[in-house]
């Protein structure tokens, strides 16, 4: 899914920052700059509260300090009442943010200094504390502020970026603002789509003030975001001419004694996205209900190695880790995949069994799908590490095993060495059982019909994240069930005029 597509470039802060000053280079008035950002906050802030008639900002020191005073000016001047806290003394403020805060007593605005228990008055909060440049968790005075906002109960629109959010990372050390917007400028930051960030950033905005970061070449975004429109582009309508040998013979290694439903799941969802042929070689005893329920998939019963080879070399790819467990019956399945040198999705069960295999070396065939805990065995780190930093952690799963590797959780990421995408889609239903078999199954069913592996992963996990969003508009999030994707992914993996489903994702 080549990023010229409409995938948006996502960037680190200092990245963002080597952005400014060239824009300031050019232009040669840096406190402009700052006029736009709080320009462009205001107008966003007026367009979603039009009713507003009093507001509280909160202004620490630096460029995200002068935005907030350049605003606080701009609601006066529209007439609006303004209370606003400064946390960093207006003397000590240097450059642009002092030039922002003189523009703000021009307008009337009389700075009040945080203390404590000072009480916050306002319909809206503005949260122009801390800026991209803050990591860790946030010193005082900053922590105290952040939790009376927090606790204020009104809406609160962040600049840049919620203090308390590492910007880079996504990372919440401590407490963060628990914005309902944030507005961010110039680059859009990788860490307000990821991680932890996710329950506190609201809905996020990007202004660019003009300014292209795509124009700077020799600044490479460090991912891009995918959009809802990859779909039909990765996956235009079919030739006439095709069959079903045309689309990929997959085979689901799955199911383990006592572990049916896994496989069945990973199965289906493999058929339903349009794989040619699935096949499923699981214990004998799923059999039966494998065929009642899909006649559609090849259900075999296997007991070791010596009845999966033949059901191995009939296929073009393979899917194995859903409910294999780690006794006899796992070990073999996993281990007659990986020598049949074919492409193959490995999930669950399996990653753990490779987690605990010092001898396995990279490849690059395959496609890791690790949840955080599934990732931090196979780093051998904890899962909150993994959080931390879950770019450089995917990375890192990359780099030593190879091939292409998704990790799952909010802000999926993908990367197959070359290129970082992050999903923004999927919401909190999903955290249930049998979801991640379900990206299993569309991933396999998407390698035959796709260029790569990492395009098959990329394309799986929106598909994914789309039919879930679908489905829980329809019925929403709780009690939203991996099963009740399957047709809602059917729909989407069908670009129009087949598709009639609309999607109304709002994430």
């Amino acid at each position: 899914m080549s990023a010229s597509f409409s995938q948006r470039p996502l960037y680190l802060a200092d990245q963002v920052r080597e952005l400014d000053r060239r824009t300031l280079e050019a232009e040669g008035d840096s406190f402009a700059l700052m006029r736009r950002a709080g320009e462009s906050a205001y107008d966003t802030l007026r367009a979603r509260w039009p009713q507003l008639r009093r507001l509280c900002v909160l202004c620490g020191g630096g460029n995200n300090g002068g935005d907030g005073y350049v605003i606080a000016a701009l609601a006066v001047a529209d007439g609006l009442m303004v209370d606003l806290v400064a946390l960093k003394p207006v003397a000590e403020l240097e450059g642009s943010a002092r030039k922002a805060a003189a523009l703000a007593a021009e307008a009337g605005v009389v700075p009040v200094a945080w203390e404590d228990g000072l009480t916050l008055d306002g319909e809206l909060m503005i949260d122009a504390m801390l800026g991209t440049g803050a990591h860790g968790a946030p010193r005082e005075p900053y922590a105290a502020a952040i939790a009376e906002v927090n606790a204020s109960g009104c809406p609160v629109l962040a600049i840049d970026v919620p203090s308390g959010v590492d910007v880079d990372t996504g990372h919440v050390e401590a407490e963060a603002i628990k914005a309902t917007l944030t507005i961010t400028f110039i680059g859009d930051k990788f860490g307000l789509h990821t991680g932890a960030a996710l329950d506190v950033v609201g809905e996020v905005i990007h202004a660019t003030l003009g300014v292209d970061p795509l124009r700077h070449g020799d600044i490479v975004p460090v991912a891009w975001r995918q959009n809802r429109q990859d779909l039909a582009t990765a996956l235009p309508p079919r030739s006439p001419n095709s069959h079903k040998g045309s689309h990929g013979h997959v085979l689901v290694v799955a199911g383990a004694p006592g572990m049916g439903g896994a496989a069945l799941m990973t199965s289906e969802m493999a058929a339903r996205v349009g794989a040619g042929k699935v096949s499923l070689a699981t214990d004998a005893a799923h059999v039966s209900a494998s065929l009642t329920r899909f006649p559609e998939i090849m259900a075999r019963g296997v007991r070791g190695a010596p009845d999966l080879e033949p059901l191995v070399e009939a296929a073009d790819i393979l899917a194995v880790g859903p409910g294999i467990g780690s006794d006899a019956w796992g070990q073999a399945a996993l281990q007659s995949v990986l020598a049949a040198g074919k492409p193959c999705v490995v999930d669950a069960d399996a990653l753990n069994l490779l987690a605990r295999d010092a001898t396995q070396r990279r490849r690059d065939d395959w496609i890791l799908t690790p949840h955080p805990g599934e990732a931090g065995r196979l780093l051998g780190i904890s899962t909150a590490e993994v959080q931390q930093d879950r770019r450089r952690a995917v990375i890192a799963l990359q780099r030593r095993w190879g091939g292409t590797v998704v990790l799952k959780g909010a802000g999926t990421l993908v990367y197959d060495g070359e290129r970082l995408t992050l999903c923004p889609f999927g919401n909190p239903g999903m955290s249930s059982g049998g979801m991640g078999d379900a990206l299993t199954g569309i991933i396999a069913g998407l390698v035959g019909q796709l260029s790569s592996l990492g395009e098959a992963a990329r394309v799986g996990v929106l598909l994914h994240a789309l039919a879930a969003d679908a489905a829980a508009l329809d019925g929403g999030e709780r009690g939203l069930l991996a099963t009740d994707l399957a047709s809602y992914a059917r729909t989407l993996a069908n670009p129009p005029p087949f598709s009639s489903h609309a999607d109304h994702s709002q994430r």
